[in-house]
């Protein structure tokens, strides 16, 4: 009976550990810079800024004395920060819930199978082509006493004018409405991705079986559509929390810090104040915030989220 050759060659477990280095070793040189990016403009600045949230600095940011947790407790104790707080809650209260429901109410009519609804497509998206300094500046022509097209309007329904930027009763609405308006164009074109993406097959057997319309849309259109629905909310309210272009514009957070929001108080803290000690606080404590509310809505809406 022959004998088996069991000999097995030595080099052939090196050579393969070789061949998985240099596979391991291009991948990560294909992901250095934008690692590198990460680092540079992302970690660096987020780590410096936790650091100097715990000292007092100068006017060119660099710290003097450790302050330790003083600069938190000093905002949680001020009555300008908790207004500022307030402002940016109510903020994204009125801009996120209006601002997804007007886009997908926007994109169920544009997905309907009519003639020349490519034409309203574009006019419901033109919005995002827009600069948030383009529109801030027309809502301020809109919003102006003298010749703003919203006071005319009020006028011709019998109300007296208004000053809508210059009320501290109005002056966060009116810049929710502007911010709703500039960030629908995003919001339809994503909801409107997603519903055509939804198989017509499955609303074709719903007329089939004689279903009404708001039983369609309930049953199909809503779970097949909560995957978009979660991501859209998910980053509408993260970047309704960042707001700052529309604020600096239209109201510089006035009037009496109605529109102070947290983004642009830590702004005046840096670099008009140029406390950048407390204005890194901000920063910590607003991240923190969104970063809870974030991890809530992963942890409560992914439940009722349908994926196919």
């Amino acid at each position: 009976m022959p004998s088996l050759n069991m000999n097995v060659d030595p080099k052939r477990p090196s050579l393969r550990k070789n061949r998985f280095s240099l596979a391991s070793l291009e991948g990560w040189l294909y992901v250095l810079p934008s690692f590198i990016l990460f680092i540079i403009f992302l970690f660096y600045p987020m780590v410096r800024t936790v650091y100097l949230s715990f000292f007092y600095t100068d006017t060119q940011g660099k710290p003097l004395s450790f302050a330790g947790w003083e600069n938190f407790t000093t905002l949680l104790s001020s009555t300008s920060f908790l207004t500022s707080a307030k402002a940016t809650f109510l903020f994204v209260l009125y801009t996120v819930p209006v601002g997804v429901i007007l886009a997908l109410a926007l994109a169920l009519l544009a997905n309907q199978k009519l003639k020349g609804i490519g034409f309203f497509r574009t006019i419901f998206s033109s919005t995002m082509g827009m600069s948030v300094a383009a529109s801030s500046v027309i809502w301020m022509f809109i919003y102006n006493p003298s010749i703003g097209i919203a006071n005319k309007i009020l006028n011709f329904f019998g109300f007296a004018d208004m000053h809508f930027l210059l009320d501290p009763n109005t002056a966060l609405l009116s810049v929710a409405i502007a911010t709703i308006w500039m960030n629908t164009g995003f919001t339809f074109l994503i909801l409107l991705g997603g519903l055509q993406n939804i198989d017509s097959q499955l609303y074709e057997s719903a007329r089939i079986a004689g279903v009404s319309s708001s039983y369609s849309f309930r049953k199909i259109t809503l779970p097949m559509l909560s995957p978009t629905l979660f991501f859209v909310l998910t980053v509408t309210m993260i970047n309704s929390f960042q707001s700052f272009g529309q604020i600096d514009i239209l109201t510089k957070g006035g009037p009496i810090d109605s529109t102070n929001v947290i983004v642009y108080s830590i702004y005046k803290d840096a670099f008009i104040n140029y406390n950048i000690g407390s204005a890194s606080a901000q920063a910590v404590l607003l991240f923190l915030c969104v970063f809870i509310l974030t991890v809530i809505q992963f942890k409560l809406g992914e439940r009722k989220v349908h994926y196919q």
